[in-house]
């Protein structure tokens, strides 16, 4: 059974950008440097050649990689749902009981996550705890510097 990718409709517009990249811009630069270096003659003994044909199958991987998941995607638009339960795609404020911090999260896939940008993945730990708890539920989390420990305040869908 092939399992399914979860993904925002941001999410998905960004893979589909990603492959259309990897096709249109860093294919054909490669293609041009296997040229080059095929130029330069004795193949068997030119390091240059051997890295762009390594880097070409890199591309065809992550090609082959990028268009599995967007063919098994299922894409989720958040501004569709409504209500006070965390669900994927919702954006989460949250006060950190221990800092007395408000921090806002919003619940996305694997390839969509990045914490830095307020993006965590429905699969991380704080992630996985936070999904289908309430507005002013709490919610423990084991994380790497310890247990911590987080009030939901509110649940929007955009």
């Amino acid at each position: 059974m092939v399992e399914k990718v979860l993904l925002t409709v941001k999410g998905e517009a960004q893979l589909r950008e990603r492959l259309k990249h990897l096709k249109k811009v860093e294919r054909p630069r490669n293609i041009q440097e296997i040229e080059v270096a095929r130029a330069h003659g004795d193949l068997s003994e030119n390091a240059e050649y051997h890295a762009a044909k390594e880097k070409q199958g890199m591309l065809d991987a992550q090609i082959r990689d990028v268009e599995a998941k967007l063919g098994t995607a299922q894409i989720i638009d958040p501004s569709k749902f409504s209500g006070n339960r965390v669900l994927f795609g919702s954006r989460v404020l949250l006060n950190d009981l221990d800092t007395d911090e408000e921090i806002t999260y919003q619940i996305v896939g694997v390839d969509e996550a990045d914490p830095k940008e307020g993006r965590i993945s429905y699969t991380s730990p704080l992630g996985r705890a936070l999904t289908g708890k309430l507005v002013d539920d709490f919610v423990d989390v084991k994380t790497p510097g310890g247990m911590r420990e987080f009030e939901i305040l509110d649940v929007q869908f955009k």
